[in-house]
Formats: structure tokens, C-alpha cells, sequence
């Protein structure tokens, strides 16, 4: 009897009776999907009682995730990251508006000022944009992604062992990925054609595929080789950096291949402590360069026939074919449109998101190639700075490129200024990361994927949390002497 009078247990009673009996209305319609309402609640509970525990398990199911497109709604959303994105977000903002008390410092910081311009702006072309409804679920996606993997790991990153894990918690499930991935490509003898479809379902295609594991290869090369760790820890972390590798080698993704190239050439720059003066006249002597021999160099490119290849070395040799290789033609039609729609609407831009819905007429039938199309069906302006001028006019651009310019003098200003050799070897391999990804971003643009997303605003809220609360290098002893002491 007295079971009955306690109140916790009559609710406990009358909830368990609820969901019994809505398991049966979804079996009995075949409404599958309200089997996860236990899930979700259970999801409500650990956001509201333990919310770093959500957001460690919402890391390690993005590179898990997997695309679902409902015709009925004809809205697509990744699951099961984005449901919880939303929810986290809603939580953010409620938690924010009644509480109060989010750190100052970080929303002061001149990075998160860059995000939060780029955010604004992005608000007001939506309300311009030629396509309302697409633009706001562009920018709700933008929204929310900054909000989780910037804000509030922002929180998460200040217990430094948090920091790891997040490291941790992503590469372990991409590296399952990987393994999955080499297995269907070896089912098709390793083809440059399979290889890009065969990381589906969890990669739509073999370019979002690199991008995401080069942005990871310098993580797992700095656990497995660089941080001090227990040995089990060292043998996994060997484990996972020759699992991305190969990964990315048999992506036959090129522009990832350059990336981990400016990535450690830019490590090795601020390695030496090279001088602003020095490192600002090599880049102008390169530019100054390329700009004087541009023809020769046009000449040079357009005899190039050699077209992507299963052979690595005719394949690396096929980036600068802008003759006969129908993927790089392909991107500079695109990019020539969306400078077509700038010149058209150099302000306010189309709308974000816009673009791949409205490109078509902007093509000249003498840039279209075999792989073309008219319908809006494949995929955007292969460029995180040229799609913006097309979809948020100018200052698109500009707030994308203050934000890259702020992401990488944080991340060389941190790594000066570390006390802790690993903290310094996590802000290199960080920045080298994001390195990874604005320089991919030359050629593709993915920040509307969680894959990307996560890494990207993770990583940025890393090189934030440690320019703000951890010490200030004290002497400036170089690596070396560091590690062998």
C-alpha cells in the first residue's frame, strides 16, 4: 500500500503506461520512428541533468551519422546528430535568456566576434534572399552547428582532459568508417571510380570524405607519436593515424592531399619562428610570381591531358589539367557562375544556400562539361569563399576570410605562447587541422555537414579556450629542447 502513496512512483507508473501505450499505436500504424520516443526522452533527461555527457555522445556519432531524406516532409536532416543539435541549441538558448552567465571573455574574443558578424550577416541576406525558406534552413544549420561545436565546447574545453576526449571520441568512430570504407573499395579493386561512392552511406561522396580525415591526420599523429601517453594509448593512437592515412591516400581526394601539404608547411613555419617581415615577403615574392609567369603557367596547365587516374601519380598529375579533366573544368564553371550572380547582386548576394538551386542560367554553354547539369542536383560552388560572394554578395566574403585570417593568428599566437608542451602540441596539431580545411576550402565547401562542422567550430573553440584560459608561455625555449628534457 504504501507503494502506492509515493508520489514518484504512481508517475513512474502512469509514464510506463503512457509509453506502452504508444509503442502500440506506432506498431499498430507502422509508425516505426516513435519506437526512438524513449530514446529521446531519455536524451531530454541527460541534456537537462548531465549535458557534457550529450554533447561527448553527440561527437561520437558524427562521423556515424547518416543523411535521411523524408519525401512526405521533403526535408532532409542527418541522423542522429541533427535532432540533437536542435534540441541542445533550444536548451542553450533558454538556459542563456533565464540564467545568464555565459563566458564573456570567449564571446569577446575577436574570433567569436568574426562568427558572430558572419552569423548576422548570413540573418539579413536570408530575409533578402530570392529563396526565403532555403536560406533560413541554411542558416538554422549554421546556427546551430556554431552554437554546439563553438559555444558551448567552449564550456566543455575548460577541464583540459575534456580536450582529449573530444579528440578521442571523433577518430575512433571515423577511423570505423575508414575500415568499413576500405573494405567496400577493395570489393571494387580500389578504383578511382568507386572510390566516390564507396563511403556511402555515412560520406555522400569522396571529397567530403578527405576533407574530414585530413583535418584528423595531424590529431592522430601528434597522440601517436608527440603526447605523452600511456602506451595503450600510444599503440591506438599509431593504430588510428595509419588508418586515416591510408584512408586519405586511397580518397583519391587531391585536394586533401594538398592540404596535408600546406598544412605542414605552415607547421613548419611557425616551427622556425620565421619572422612576419620574412614570411609576409615570401608570400607576396609568390604571389608576384604566379602573377608574372600566369601565362606560361595557363600555357603549361592547358597542355595537360593527364585526367584523374587509379594510378596515385597520374592522379596527383591530373590537378592541374584545366583541359581535358572533367572535374576541374567542372569546378571552374561553377566558380565562373557564381561570379556571374556577384556581378549581378554584389551586396545582398542570392541567399545563402541558393546557389546550386539557381546557378543554372548563369552557365555559358561553351564552360559546361560532361558532368554539368541544369537541375540543381549536384552539389554547390566547390569554394567556402567564391559560393558566398554568390549568396551573401561582399561582405559573404569578407566575414569568411576575417574568420580564416583570425583562426590561424589565434592558432600561432597560442602555440607561442603555451606553458605546457602538450598544449602546445595539441594547438599545432588543432591549427594544422583547420589549415587542413580553409585551404580544401579553396576547392569545396562542406560547413553545411556535421562531419565538417564538428571539427571545424570544435577545433576554433579549442584554439579559443586555450588563448583564454591557459598560461602564458613564460619562456621561449624551442620544441626540441622541450622534449628532451
Amino acid at each position: 500500500m504504501d507503494f502506492w502513496q509515493n508520489k514518484v512512483n504512481r508517475w513512474v507508473i502512469f509514464a510506463g503506461i503512457i509509453f506502452s501505450i504508444l509503442n502500440m499505436i506506432f506498431i499498430v500504424t507502422e509508425n516505426f520512428w516513435g519506437l526512438l520516443l524513449p530514446l529521446g526522452t531519455l536524451l531530454v533527461a541527460m541534456m537537462i541533468l548531465s549535458l557534457d555527457k550529450v554533447l561527448l555522445f553527440l561527437v561520437f556519432t558524427v562521423p556515424l551519422s547518416i543523411f535521411y531524406f523524408n519525401p512526405n516532409l521533403h526535408v532532409g536532416f542527418t541522423l542522429p546528430t541533427e535532432p540533437i543539435l536542435f534540441g541542445v541549441m533550444i536548451l542553450f538558448f533558454i538556459k542563456f535568456l533565464f540564467q545568464g552567465g555565459f563566458d564573456s571573455k570567449v564571446l569577446g574574443h575577436p574570433l567569436s566576434i568574426a562568427i558572430i558578424l558572419m552569423l548576422v550577416w548570413m540573418f539579413i541576406t536570408s530575409v533578402s534572399s530570392e529563396m526565403p525558406i532555403v536560406s533560413f534552413k541554411y542558416f538554422a544549420a549554421r546556427l546551430w552547428f556554431v552554437v554546439v561545436f563553438f559555444y558551448m565546447m567552449t564550456e566543455l574545453f575548460k577541464t583540459q582532459d575534456n580536450i582529449k576526449k573530444f579528440f578521442w571520441i571523433f577518430m575512433i568512430p571515423l577511423a570505423a568508417v575508414v575500415i568499413y570504407t576500405m573494405y567496400v573499395h577493395s570489393q571494387n579493386g580500389f578504383t578511382k571510380e568507386s572510390s566516390t561512392w564507396v563511403m556511402f552511406p555515412f560520406f555522400k561522396e569522396h571529397t567530403s570524405y578527405g576533407a574530414v580525415l585530413a583535418m584528423y591526420v595531424p590529431i592522430a599523429f601528434a597522440f601517436a607519436f608527440l603526447l605523452k601517453n600511456g602506451l595503450n594509448n600510444k599503440i591506438l593512437g599509431i593504430i588510428l593515424f595509419l588508418i586515416l592515412t591510408i584512408g586519405v591516400i586511397f580518397s583519391f581526394t587531391r585536394a586533401a592531399w594538398l592540404s596535408l601539404v600546406v598544412a605542414s608547411l605552415a607547421a613548419l613555419v611557425i616551427y622556425l619562428k620565421m619572422s612576419k617581415a620574412m614570411f609576409y615577403s615570401l608570400v607576396l615574392a609568390f604571389f608576384a610570381t604566379l602573377w608574372y609567369f600566369q601565362g606560361d603557367l595557363v600555357k603549361k596547365f592547358e597542355k595537360n591531358d593527364q585526367v584523374s587516374s587509379d594510378n596515385l601519380t597520374e592522379h596527383v598529375e591530373s590537378m592541374s589539367n584545366i583541359s581535358t579533366d572533367a572535374s576541374n573544368l567542372e569546378r571552374i564553371n561553377r566558380w565562373k557562375s557564381a561570379f556571374r550572380m556577384f556581378s549581378e547582386r554584389p551586396i545582398l548576394g542570392f541567399g545563402p544556400g541558393t546557389y546550386m538551386f539557381l546557378y543554372a542560367p548563369y552557365q555559358k554553354p561553351s564552360e559546361k562539361t560532361i558532368i554539368s547539369t541544369n537541375s540543381g542536383n549536384m552539389g554547390n560552388a566547390h569554394s567556402e569563399y567564391i559560393g558566398p560572394l554568390a549568396e551573401s554578395g561582399i561582405l559573404g566574403f569578407v566575414f569568411i576570410a576575417i574568420l580564416v585570417f583570425i583562426t590561424i593568428s589565434t592558432g600561432i599566437r597560442v602555440y607561442y605562447k603555451m606553458e605546457s608542451f602538450e598544449l602546445k602540441i595539441i594547438a599545432m596539431a588543432s591549427l594544422m587541422g583547420l589549415i587542413t580545411y580553409w585551404t580544401h576550402g579553396f576547392l569545396n565547401n562542406f560547413l553545411e555537414m556535421d562531419k565538417a562542422s564538428c571539427p571545424v567550430w570544435g577545433f576554433s573553440a579549442v584554439l579559443v579556450i586555450l588563448d583564454l584560459h591557459y598560461g602564458p608561455k613564460k619562456n621561449s625555449e624551442p620544441i626540441l629542447t622541450q622534449v628532451e628534457q
